[in-house]
């Protein structure tokens, strides 16, 4: 059955128009990003092939690629690019509310809630640097490298230089691990050290490194491996 079949108050538009975003499924939600079907299925059909690929999880389809995407039926470059976007605007939604910039960032608890929505789900190391003031108030924060699926770079001299340029009094080091394990290697545990020596010949303080691994988090701080 086409759209253009269904009675107005099943058409997914016409129903948000009417009632509001929440009063749809992910089914109809979905069917409104992806705006048209196929040949042999509608909007719908396919919106519930997407979900149907990702065992019905909204948090698995934001998880897909544009490639994996595109293996779905129904679902060509288009629409995959469409999806993944809008999941992407999601997290970083997600990330700004995440903290209010006008408070201080006091705990490593913090720190996960406001990076989760960025590094939640990745398939690769991210690493990011949060900028502070005195205060401990977040001045801007940066993504510092992406590798591969188990190593991340701490570039000593580029995170120096941007936190001398932006003013900071300290700075948080905040990088993934996709493996699950949030503990913190070797070579973690190396590059951090050298990274807050690198930094109190500036008088900048390595406020903490926190390793964020799914739904826990290891923080070098509470653990004493930096010195803040």
């Amino acid at each position: 059955m086409k759209i253009k079949d269904l009675c107005e108050d099943e058409r997914p538009r016409e129903k948000m128009l009417d009632k509001g975003a929440g009063s749809l499924s992910n089914t109809e939600l979905l069917a409104i990003l992806l705006r048209t079907g196929t040949a042999k299925m509608n909007v719908i059909d396919v919106a519930r092939e997407v979900l149907k690929s990702s065992d019905g999880k909204l948090s698995e389809i934001a998880t897909m690629s544009v490639e994996a995407l595109c293996r779905v039926e129904g679902i060509g470059p288009s629409k995959a690019v469409t999806l993944a976007a809008a999941f992407e605007i999601g997290r970083r939604y997600s990330a700004e509310r995440a903290i209010d910039t006008r408070t201080a960032i006091t705990s490593p608890k913090t720190v996960f809630q406001m990076m989760l929505p960025l590094l939640r789900g990745l398939d690769h190391e991210e690493c990011w640097i949060l900028f502070l003031n005195r205060a401990n108030f977040l001045i801007s924060k940066e993504k510092l490298s992406s590798g591969g699926l188990d190593s991340t770079t701490l570039d000593c001299r580029h995170i120096l230089k941007k936190a001398l340029e932006k003013k900071a009094s300290g700075i948080i080091v905040v990088h993934n691990h996709p493996s699950g394990s949030a503990l913190p290697g070797t070579a973690d545990i190396q590059s951090t050290k050298q990274l807050d020596r690198a930094l109190k010949a500036c008088d900048i303080s390595l406020v903490d490194h926190v390793v964020i691994a799914q739904d826990n988090y290891y923080s070098f701080a509470d653990e004493e491996l930096v010195q803040c």
